[in-house]
C-alpha cells in the first residue's frame, strides 16, 4: 500500500464564497489584486481615499453583490473601524485582509531638510494603516482562520536616494508581517509581497488611464523579459489568502521579474 496521497485536482475557484478586504483597491496594484480575487471566485470589500475611482470599480466590474466599496481613510482609526464593521456586517464573515494602501510615489527631498509631516505622511499611510485594519478586522479573521496579506515593496533590499520614508513604511510592513504571524498562529497567517517595477497606468480610474510608456530597455533589463503588471501580484495574493498556502506564514515574498538577483554596475 503507497502512503503517497493521491493527486488532488486543482481547484478553479480558490477562495470561492470567501471575503476579502483590500485597501487601496480602487485604482493600481490593489485594483489588481481586487479583480483576482473576483476571478477566483471571491468576494470583495474595497476601501480607498478616492471614492471615484472606488465607483467605477463597481461601474466596470458588473458583479453584483460580490464587490462593495465605501470610502477609507486608513490614517484614521475611526474610518478603519467604521469600515470594516460595515464590511463584516454586509458579508457576515471575513476571510482575508490585504493592506495595500499608502502613497505610491517614494521618492522626496533630501532627509536633511524632509518635513515631519512628510515623514508621518508615508509612515501613516503605509505601517500605522496597516495597523489599524489588522487591529480592527483581526477578531473575524481569527473567527475564520483568515489571511493577512501586507503589500511592501522590494525597495526594503534596495534602494535609490531620498526614498527614505517609503523604504521605512515598508521595511516596518516586513517586520510587522513576521511578528504578528508568531502572535496570530495558527489562526490567522500573514505573509507579506514585495513588488517591483509594477506598472500600472492603465489600471487607473477612467480619467487618469492611459497606456503605459515603455521602452524596449525597460522590459529587456529583467530576467523575466518584462515589467510587471498588477496581475502579477494580484495572483500571488489569491494563492497566500487561499487554502493551498496554508503551510506558509511569516514571509515576504519578492516579485520583482529577478531584478533583485541581478548583478548591476554602473
Amino acid at each position: 500500500m503507497s502512503l503517497t496521497p493521491p493527486i488532488e485536482a486543482h481547484d478553479a475557484a480558490p477562495l470561492k464564497g470567501r471575503v476579502v478586504v483590500i485597501t487601496g483597491g480602487a485604482q493600481g496594484i490593489g485594483r489588481g489584486i481586487a479583480q483576482a480575487v473576483l476571478g477566483a471566485g471571491g468576494r470583495v470589500a474595497i476601501g480607498d481615499i478616492d471614492r471615484d475611482a472606488g465607483r467605477a470599480c463597481l461601474d466596470e466590474w458588473q458583479v453584483g453583490e460580490r464587490a462593495w466599496f465605501a470610502p477609507l481613510d486608513v490614517r484614521r482609526e475611526a474610518s478603519v473601524r467604521g469600515f470594516m464593521r460595515k464590511a463584516i456586517a454586509r458579508f457576515a464573515r471575513l476571510d482575508g485582509l490585504v493592506n495595500n494602501a499608502g502613497p505610491a510615489s517614494p521618492g522626496v527631498q533630501d532627509l536633511s531638510t524632509l518635513p515631519l509631516a512628510e515623514w508621518r505622511r508615508f509612515i501613516d499611510g503605509h505601517l500605522t494603516g496597516a495597523f489599524l485594519c489588522c487591529k480592527h478586522a483581526l477578531p473575524a479573521l481569527r473567527a475564520q482562520g483568515g489571511a493577512i496579506v501586507n503589500i511592501a515593496s522590494s525597495r526594503v533590499h534596495q534602494s535609490e536616494p531620498h526614498t527614505e520614508p517609503y523604504a521605512s513604511a515598508k521595511g516596518g510592513l516586513v517586520a510587522l508581517s513576521h511578528a504578528l504571524a508568531i502572535s496570530e498562529g495558527p489562526a490567522v497567517r500573514v505573509n507579506a509581497i514585495s513588488p517591483g517595477w509594477i506598472v500600472t497606468d492603465a489600471w487607473r480610474k477612467p480619467v487618469a488611464r492611459r497606456a503605459p510608456k515603455l521602452s524596449r530597455r525597460d522590459h529587456a533589463q529583467h530576467p523575466s523579459g518584462r515589467v510587471g503588471e498588477p496581475g502579477d501580484i494580484g495572483a500571488l495574493a489569491v494563492h497566500l489568502l487561499s487554502p493551498a498556502a496554508g503551510f506558509m506564514t511569516g514571509q515576504n515574498i519578492v516579485v520583482d521579474g529577478g531584478m533583485g538577483r541581478k548583478m548591476q554596475y554602473v
